[in-house]
């Protein structure tokens, strides 16, 4: 079993997140690094919550009787229940071709399988405050993820870091377009649907994110010895409308939040993990719940997981839906632009949900909003 050390020298360190934790483990290691333990976030798990399976806990919504099937009420009814209860289900018959999955498996894969010179070609520069490209996150206190991670803005396509996106190896970025485009078209369909149960004309919920922020990140969150003392990535809810996570290897090591209690997620075969962002929570006025999640890493496997981020529009700003505001229920939520709110996200350095919390209208009305 691996002690923790305090020597600073045990790993070539650097504070500009150019480490990579991957090159770290290349080699057995006997001590963990003080860098990543991270004591602070050590609350209980809950392995088997009322006698059952933790993966029978999130709900599961079925896509083909959200588009076609008999049962749409039903399962428009259970896909707004869900987003108010748990705010994250596991979605099943999707419409995704497994082959683009696999195909960007592979390529993922393939990119952390490349020597860290290579992978360096796309690091984190200085000065880059919502973090784009490759390398691993610093957190408050010092403190880093047990993870490398490659994220990225992909939409609009004219905020595409130069360096970044057009520079990948063809087969990399060819199997990308065509998995961000089955990503756009799910993200499309998906909020149509949260649309509708929210009783908001549709045509309002698309002007609010059609053509919109949309981000990517893959994340290889390397085996770690004592996983119980690190963090793969820190808990947090997401800045986005939602968010759809691709898990690529089987690895489980995701984990909500809710009831006090941490539930891991058991992936189910071929499905997708979406999750309701801070957005969509101040978009529908408080109806629909972000929720606190993390990941941790396995002791004896790697994980790999692609997240697609769909956000607003830059030039219609955050704020609650505008025909669900009345005297009856009013605003919870201030409304600013979409730059002031991601700047003021990241700026919380993933602090679970305060940054949501700062967002909030307080009691005497007070609202900054432009």
């Amino acid at each position: 079993m691996a002690a923790i050390s305090n020597a600073e020298d045990q790993v070539s360190f650097s504070s500009s997140n150019n480490f990579s934790v991957q090159e770290l483990v290349k080699q057995p290691i006997k001590t963990i690094p003080q860098h990543y333990v991270r004591l602070d976030h050590r609350q209980p798990v809950r392995s088997a919550p009322y006698g059952g399976r933790p993966s029978q806990m999130l709900p599961v919504i079925d896509m083909n009787q959200l588009v076609s099937g008999k049962d749409f009420d039903v399962e428009l009814e259970k896909l707004h229940s869900t987003c108010k209860d748990w705010g994250f289900f596991q979605l099943v018959n999707h419409g995704v071709n497994s082959s683009i999955l696999e195909k960007v498996k592979q390529e993922v894969e393939k990119f952390y399988e490349l020597p860290l010179e290579e992978k360096m070609k796309y690091k984190i520069r200085e000065g880059e405050a919502e973090g784009e490209g490759y390398g691993t996150m610093e957190r408050d206190g010092g403190k880093f993820d047990w993870a490398d991670r490659f994220f990225m803005t992909i939409n609009p396509i004219h905020r595409r870091k130069p360096h970044l996106f057009p520079e990948l190896p063809s087969s990399f970025r060819n199997a990308l377009e065509t998995y961000i485009l089955e990503m756009q078209n799910l993200g499309k369909k998906l909020l149509c649907l949260m649309a509708k149960a929210l009783k908001i004309d549709e045509k309002e919920m698309m002007e609010y994110f059609d053509d919109g922020m949309q981000s990517l990140r893959m994340t290889y969150y390397p085996p770690c010895p004592q996983p119980e003392l690190v963090m793969g990535i820190t808990p947090h809810s997401d800045s986005s409308l939602i968010t759809i996570v691709h898990q690529l290897n089987g690895v489980d090591g995701l984990y909500v939040y809710k009831d006090g209690v941490w539930f891991p997620v058991s992936f189910l075969p071929n499905a997708l993990v979406v999750n309701v962002g801070d957005n969509l929570e101040i978009f529908s006025n408080g109806v629909y719940r972000s929720i606190e999640h993390k990941v941790v890493p396995n002791a004896e496997k790697e994980r790999l997981s692609v997240g697609f981020f769909i956000n607003p529009k830059f030039d219609v700003g955050v704020g609650p839906s505008r025909s669900l505001i009345s005297p009856q229920n009013p605003p919870l939520f201030k409304r600013v632009s979409l730059e002031q709110y991601v700047k003021g996200f990241f700026s919380q350095k993933l602090n679970v949900k305060s940054y949501l919390q700062h967002m909030r209208i307080h009691d005497n009305g007070e609202d900054n909003s432009a």
